[in-house]
């Protein structure tokens, strides 16, 4: 059985090979994690890494490499300082520390290796570096060189925590060297703090021509500077206190009978006074006890003791004086979450500054943004890129953006998702009321006409050309114009069916009226003619008939629609980016197009006929005015299916609802403002005599 001190290998907590192996200090495994826990409470990613060129430079850079990965930092560089002072190879280490991008250094150091780097770094001015001390250069004699302060200001040191022994400084102060003992160490200690040589028992000085001085042994160690000698950081001795305490915990417990693993059941207390080392050794793996420094002791799974660190900031000032701050501690024996505390507030930084530097490859990428690694370098190094388009990421340094839910876009910055803007031709605001007042202001005008017509329809201006035909299309206009309306508001099931299926019947039964008027016409002047084969096709059926039939058709085409694949609601995500169209989707587009096809040859059927006819004599002639009005009615249409369809959402079904409007009202204006303004304004152009000229001809009623 061993209880070392000193020894910090990790392989010595392996119980398989070393199944006897204790010790009252924790592996430099433990102090890797500190290190590497500091760099995280700090959000240090990028760090610069020197090592020694011996056995503890390199295999405590190991466990440091590995820790540095699951936490996910970065190296910067990985530095050996060589063996030998060489001048070059320093220069160039240095080069690669004064890396604006590397502001923390990791030194994993003994002394011989660390003083000629120390020299190199202040030979060259550098400065605002942060400089991490493990324990093994804690102590170091470069934190007492005045040269090395501007370099070494602001360095964070771990040390090991070491409670004071109650009586120990007492004990060290009364330590004096006496020849009868013949103590070695304590007399090359003496003479190398004093400068002075101590004679032995043969009168012989250990340090012989090395002093001008003999040493009395009266010398006080209270007079020896902290500074230079710390009395109270005798790590060693705590260690070693500490396993003597824990070999006399375990005894004690073994002799008393209370350490259950250590005695077999079939002996009695009396019988322990036999002591086997297997014994011991069980018990002393069991001990739980408060030493008189007020440490909490015990041995962990792998024989170590648990160890608490204490984080230092060594602090130069200009006028020459420096003090060590306590910042922080690291227990190894808490849980991951917890185990280091650091007051920032207490650190003063190379540079003097109070706010903890950055220690990054790249800043940090704000929500928003995603990371984008640089090809062929750490994953600290990469490029912040904005998040596609539907995408969001709300934390900082996101790896990959989250697509927003399909009713939901993300706000500008791309920081959030938010409920998509819900879009369609709405009663309150401006272009639907606006195209809903000038659709009710047409009916309203149309209605007027059809009173006007009504009042004066014993007139001859009424009369001419079937006054019941005018009063059809009168009505029929308004109803275009009324069912325009339906193209307002949040489409749903009704409204999506009734849209364009209205809308063509209406038009439909307009133009088959328009076309009746204008076949009326042409029947009204060939009429007069002797012997003429059209008088057979006078009196209301013909246009009765003519209107029934040509809007029969357009209502088989609708219902054939209807009962195929008929218009549906949809709620259209695909076409505006961040918004919701709701839109009736026309479902069967041939069925929409054989609709507008078939309002489109009547129109020019109608168009054609009226053309014709414009030239037949009289003053008053409609078919001029049914011409004109055709000409604006298929442009407005002519001009309707391109503007239709090179927009989208709203937009789209204000473009239809214009073109109603618009060929309604040139339909209107054409064929009965003209009248109008005759019975109004003109009265004595309504007469039969002014209508027919000296010629009489027959009018229709």
């Amino acid at each position: 059985m061993r209880i070392s001190y000193a020894s910090v290998l990790p392989s010595l907590g392996d119980k398989h090979q070393f199944p006897s192996f204790l010790r009252t200090i924790s592996n430099f495994t433990v102090e890797v994690v500190g290190i590497t826990q500091l760099m995280k409470q700090l959000r240090w990613t990028w760090i610069g890494i020197l090592v020694s060129d011996n056995d503890t430079g390199r295999e405590g850079t190991q466990g440091l490499l590995q820790e540095l990965a699951k936490r996910g930092s970065c190296v910067a560089f990985l530095e050996i300082l060589p063996a030998y002072n060489s001048k070059d190879r320093l220069q160039q280490i240095v080069e690669k520390i004064k890396a604006p991008s590397v502001k923390v250094i990791i030194v994993y150091s003994t002394q011989l290796y660390l003083i000629p780097l120390m020299e190199e770094v202040t030979m060259q001015n550098v400065s605002g570096k942060v400089w991490i001390a493990p324990t093994q250069w804690r102590y170091s004699l470069v934190f007492y060189i005045k040269e090395n302060w501007k370099a070494l200001n602001g360095t964070l040191g771990f040390a090991k925590y070491n409670p004071e022994i109650p009586g120990f400084q007492e004990f060290v102060h009364n330590i004096t060297p006496s020849p009868a003992n013949n103590d070695y160490f304590l007399t090359l200690f003496w003479e190398t703090v004093f400068h002075c040589s101590l004679l032995s028992n043969n009168n012989i000085t250990i340090s012989a021509g090395k002093a001008s001085s003999f040493c009395t042994g009266a010398e006080s160690l209270k007079k020896l500077q902290t500074s230079v000698f710390e009395s109270y950081s005798f790590q060693e001795a705590i260690s070693a206190y500490n396993a003597a305490y824990a070999i006399a915990y375990g005894l004690h417990s073994l002799l008393s009978c209370d350490s259950k693993d250590g005695i077999p059941k079939n002996v009695s207390c009396a019988a322990v006074t036999n002591l086997h080392p297997w014994q011991l050794l069980s018990s002393i793996k069991t001990v739980h006890f408060m030493s008189t420094a007020g440490q909490e002791l015990y041995f962990d799974i792998h024989g170590d003791m648990p160890t608490q660190y204490v984080i230092q900031n060594f602090q130069f000032f200009p006028n020459g004086t420096s003090r060590t701050v306590k910042v922080g501690i690291f227990n190894s024996w808490a849980p991951s979450d917890e185990q280091i505390q650091i007051d920032t507030k207490l650190i003063l930084w190379n540079d003097g500054a109070t706010k903890v530097p950055h220690a990054v490859c790249s800043e940090s990428c704000v929500p928003g943004y995603r990371k984008s690694t640089r090809k062929g370098q750490p994953i600290c190094c990469f490029d912040c890129v904005p998040c596609s388009e539907g995408k969001i990421s709300n934390n900082s340094n996101s790896n990959d953006c989250t697509r927003c839910a399909d009713d939901q876009w993300p706000t500008y910055a791309q920081e959030k998702c938010i409920p998509k803007t819900i879009e369609f031709l709405s009663y309150k605001e401006q272009l639907g009321a606006s195209l809903a007042a000038v659709s009710i202001s047409c009916a309203i005008i149309t209605a007027s006409v059809l009173c006007i017509f009504i009042k004066f329809n014993d007139t001859p201006i009424v009369k001419a050309n079937n006054r019941d035909l005018s009063y059809l299309l009168l009505v029929a206009l308004i109803l275009c114009f009324l069912c325009s309306l339906i193209f307002i508001g949040y489409p749903k099931a009704e409204t999506c069916l009734l849209r364009q299926v209205t809308f063509g019947v209406i038009f439909s039964f307009s133009i088959s009226c328009i076309l009746a008027k204008t076949i009326t016409v042409i029947i009204a002047f060939n009429s007069t003619k002797p012997n003429s084969p059209v008088r057979m096709w006078m009196g209301t059926k013909t246009p009765v008939s003519m209107i029934i039939f040509c809007t029969l058709i357009q209502v088989i085409i609708c219902v054939a629609w209807l009962s195929t694949d008929p218009p549906f609601p949809n709620a259209n995500m695909i076409i505006k980016p961040g918004t919701i169209i709701m839109e009736c989707q026309e479902g069967s587009s041939t069925a929409f197009g054989c609709m507008l096809g078939y309002m489109g040859f009547l129109s020019l059927l109608s168009f054609a006929i009226a053309f014709l006819a414009r030239k037949l004599p009289a003053t008053f002639n409609e078919a001029q005015l049914i011409t004109f009005s055709m000409i604006v009615f298929v442009s407005v249409w002519a001009a309707f299916i391109p503007a239709y369809l090179s927009t989208q959402g709203k937009y789209m079904v204000a473009v239809e609802v214009f073109a109603i409007l618009a060929s309604g009202s040139g339909l209107l204006f054409s064929i009965f403002v003209p009248k109008c303004y005759i019975i109004l304004l003109k009265p004595e152009k309504n007469t039969k005599k002014h209508l027919t000229g000296k010629t009489d001809h027959n009018t229709m009623k």
